[in-house]
């Protein structure tokens, strides 16, 4: 029973992992592309486009952290301290994100808040990649707490992974805004989506030889069982090659979807190489499990909370479907 509420527990934090970097993911990419706007009007209509979604795409994060806490508290006490220069830059970086959002509507200097926007979005999205370089690499753990120092998180391959996350979440952006423009703006998005995609698949490319070359644990993970898993690597090719597709034939919600499951697929492969570990190669997820008392407790309410997140989800989605209005305020 306690091995399966931990596996429980680890689909729901992954699930809500990953809404959250599908979701916010184009609207963050949305604030970095900002910056490329050629006139305010084509920024307000990009904004517009994301206006009745961003803060609700915000929820999943939060079950993702509370998750954590919650059900892994060993892990999550060994995290915390080992990531908290990108944890905290992060959080500031979306408070400054949204309050850019509310304030250019209504100041007279848009410039500031439009930088600020695009500042935080693009700082929020590398300080995320970080965060994933260093949950994928090694945080020094002796007797089950952080054992290393407060900027063990800027290595070289973490700095990459961020990189990376910022091209892919403006990636994810420029495709949403072929799909939710009109105009110029879902024109150059088109032409922004072309080289997005082959910058990804490049930082795909460099994280997947990278991993098994400096960390032996995923390649004892990868390598012997390459007859089974090289559908993954095939699959996220053909994506990549739909993609570029759609986006030369001129499609409009193709694009979007390509992206969604590259970050699916790059997702699977990510899992496949750390499971079972949340901190690799310490803890796993029943070593860092809470009590079941604990994890049967926050399921009860949890499964009952996440329908609902899910279902306010999908009705936003639905109501505010179809191309964004440039003339309308987003207020």
């Amino acid at each position: 029973m306690e091995s399966q509420l931990s596996l429980i527990w680890a689909g729901i934090i992954g699930t809500a992992v990953a809404m959250y970097v599908i979701l916010d993911g184009f609207d963050l990419g949305i604030g970095t592309l900002s910056a490329l706007a050629k006139e305010h009007t084509e920024r307000s209509q990009m904004i517009r486009s994301i206006a009745p979604f961003w803060d609700g795409n915000e929820t999943w994060l939060v079950l993702g952290g509370v998750g954590m806490f919650v059900a892994f508290p060993r892990a999550y006490a060994v995290i915390m301290p080992a990531l908290y220069v990108p944890v905290i830059v992060m959080l500031l970086a979306l408070v400054i994100r949204g309050v850019a959002f509310e304030f250019r509507e209504v100041s007279r200097s848009k410039r500031l808040w439009d930088g600020a926007f695009a500042v935080g979005s693009t700082l929020a999205g590398f300080c995320q990649g970080v965060i994933l370089g260093n949950l994928i690499g090694d945080i020094r753990v002796e007797n089950g707490a952080f054992a290393g120092s407060p900027f063990d998180w800027a290595t070289p391959f973490a700095i990459v992974c961020g990189f990376g996350v910022v091209a892919g979440y403006a990636l994810l952006g420029a495709t949403w805004l072929v799909m939710k423009t009109r105009g110029a703006v879902a024109e150059r998005a088109r032409e922004h989506s072309k080289v997005l995609l082959m910058v990804v698949i490049i930082f795909m490319a460099i994280v997947s030889l990278w991993t098994p070359l400096a960390m032996p644990r995923i390649a004892e993970r990868w390598l012997p069982n390459i007859l089974y898993l090289w559908p993954v690597p095939l699959a996220t090719a053909a994506v990549a090659f739909w993609g570029w597709r759609s986006l030369a034939n001129g499609r409009e919600v193709a694009p979007f979807l390509s992206s969604i499951l590259l970050f699916a697929l790059g997702y699977l492969g990510l899992g496949i190489s750390t499971f079972p570990y949340l901190v690799p190669p310490s803890l796993t997820i029943w070593q860092a499990a809470a009590s079941p008392a604990s994890q049967t407790f926050m399921l009860a309410g949890t499964l009952v909370l996440l329908p609902l997140i899910f279902g306010y989800t999908g009705l936003i989605y639905w109501l505010f479907r179809g191309k964004a209005n440039p003339d309308e305020s987003y207020h």
